[in-house]
């Protein structure tokens, strides 16, 4: 009899435009340009080809615009019976995507919620029951909110020590103001962090509830990412080392036990051909196709080893 394989899940921060130029400190994102005219069926189009159903995580501001709701009811679309179509599970990523989530106030974080989870139902048809904090930010504050609005799961935890350094780069790169970077100095994380389980645990709350948290999954015992964007990156060095540190992740994975929540962002997929105000991003200068066969490779390899949910049914079997 052949061995079952163990799950693992596949996610998507479905960041639109303005989140991206809002990142990089741009004029013009509160104007609020989207590209889900072209992202979003190109992207659902691939999944149907590879056969996946995953967990996109929706801005609420996102699901709040009428050129915008079209596309994320094709997300979670379902036929006249019970079965799904594109049926892919949505899941909630802020309402307005600040990365410095964790420095709101509870009332703050009550609304941001639960502005986002109206206005997610209202465009798809499905509540959310899972969460990622934008840039990775969460607070305990948070994880109470989730628990009392009846979540399954949070997902914003990226287990590495790599943070700061992350940070002292987007800095470097952007245009942000001295205030803007002051709002934004615990973005990404400590080198602490880098000691969070790497694994789903459970946190406990308040009158001894609990909340699931599903880790972004990095390399076991190196805590280091090997998410899309970091293969993207590693392939414009070497084809060979890409492939070399994607099956040396699963190896650690493997002998740890550690099942991968997988993490997919936009731009991994997509390229300065097809999205052409984007292309001051970094990895843009390269083209969709290319980008598209390190994707393929690496469907095609996890799926060897594991086999690929969304994150709300991951969250069950844990």
């Amino acid at each position: 009899m052949n061995k079952k394989k163990p799950l693992a899940s596949i996610s998507l921060d479905l960041d639109n435009q303005w989140s991206y130029m809002k990142i990089h400190g741009d004029e013009g994102w509160n104007e609020y340009p989207s590209y889900f005219d072209i992202f979003v069926p190109y992207v659902l189009d691939i999944l149907d080809e590879l056969e996946l159903k995953i967990t996109f995580f929706l801005v609420g501001k996102d699901a709040d615009s009428d050129r915008n709701i079209r596309y994320l009811q094709t997300i979670a679309e379902r036929g006249h019976e019970t079965i799904a179509e594109r049926g892919h599970e949505v899941g909630n990523h802020s309402y307005n995507h600040e990365s410095w989530l964790q420095s709101y106030s509870r009332e703050e974080i009550e609304k941001e919620i639960e502005l986002a989870e109206q206005t997610i139902i209202a465009a798809t048809g499905q509540k959310p029951v899972g969460f990622r904090g934008p840039g990775f930010s969460w607070s305990l504050d948070l994880l109470e909110v989730l628990s009392e609005r009846g979540y399954k799961y949070d997902a914003s935890t990226l287990p590495t020590w790599l943070g700061p350094f992350a940070r002292i780069y987007y800095f470097w790169k952007s245009d942000l103001t001295k205030e803007e970077k002051k709002a934004r100095k615990e973005l990404f994380g400590q080198f602490k962090d880098g000691l969070r389980p790497n694994k789903p645990y459970f946190h406990i709350l308040k009158n001894n509830k609990k909340l699931l948290e599903i880790p972004v999954t990095t390399i076991p015992l190196l805590r280091v990412p090997f998410h899309l964007s970091y293969l993207i990156y590693l392939n414009g060095i070497s084809s060979f080392l890409m492939k070399f540190y994607l099956n040396l992740s699963i190896f650690f994975c493997k002998i740890t036990s550690t099942k991968p929540s997988y993490l997919l962002h936009p731009l991994d997929l997509i390229g300065g051909d097809k999205l052409r105000s984007l292309t001051f991003f970094p990895g843009m200068n390269l083209n969709s196709d290319k980008k598209m066969l390190v994707f393929r490779y690496v469907i095609k390899t996890l799926k060897k080893h594991y086999t690929l949910v969304c994150m709300s049914e991951f969250s069950e079997s844990v």
